[in-house]
């Protein structure tokens, strides 16, 4: 598996897009899924702005893109707040989750059209490299602010509640990994 940054970065757009389509079809799950969005949402915002951008303002001097993006990822945030603070079964949270769905995929577009082609261009592969290590290291360390671990979903709490909802048996006798992976396989149907 590729670890560099423009390859992570890119993964995570594809992670968040998968959520975006859950957060649609899903509406039972709104209130946890706005929680797993929001945490891959800052971890990934603070990586790029802490470790990528930089490094892609100095090297390609797309120091305008790069501060376009930063205001976008505080954009987002807003917008996510704003969802957040509405009822989940609400036209009012249709409305605000298709503005926050759009800010997110028209950051994501210029993204992996413009800054992520200038990085690559102006760096080496072994910098990519490097800045994929750090990028990542940030992102689980911000994912750890959210009771988050790598590749884990949030919090055993709202694991077994979602373990519940799906009357997975012995549920209370699983630890968070074989609840993670009851769910899932039970989500697959």
């Amino acid at each position: 598996m590729a670890d560099d940054a423009i390859t992570l970065i890119t993964q995570d757009h594809r992670r968040m897009e998968e959520l975006f389509d859950r957060l649609q079809s899903e509406p039972d799950q709104r209130p946890r899924l706005l929680d797993e969005i929001e945490a891959m949402l800052t971890a990934h915002s603070r990586a790029e702005e802490d470790e990528v951008y930089p490094a892609t303002a100095e090297a390609s001097g797309e120091r305008a893109q790069v501060q376009h993006s930063t205001e976008e990822h505080h954009e987002a945030e807003e917008l996510l707040r704003r969802l957040k603070d509405c009822d989940p079964n609400s036209g009012e949270f249709d409305e605000r989750c298709r503005e926050f769905v759009d800010a997110v995929k028209h950051h994501v577009d210029e993204e992996e059209s413009e800054v992520l082609p200038a990085l690559r261009d102006a760096v080496s592969e072994k910098r990519v490299q490097e800045l994929g290590r750090a990028f990542s290291e940030r992102r689980e360390q911000e994912m750890r602010r959210f009771g988050v671990g790598p590749g884990q979903i949030p919090k055993q709490r709202e694991l077994y509640e979602e373990a519940e909802r799906l009357d997975i048996r012995d549920r209370s006798k699983m630890d968070k990994d074989e609840l993670a992976e009851a769910v899932q396989k039970a989500r697959r149907g």
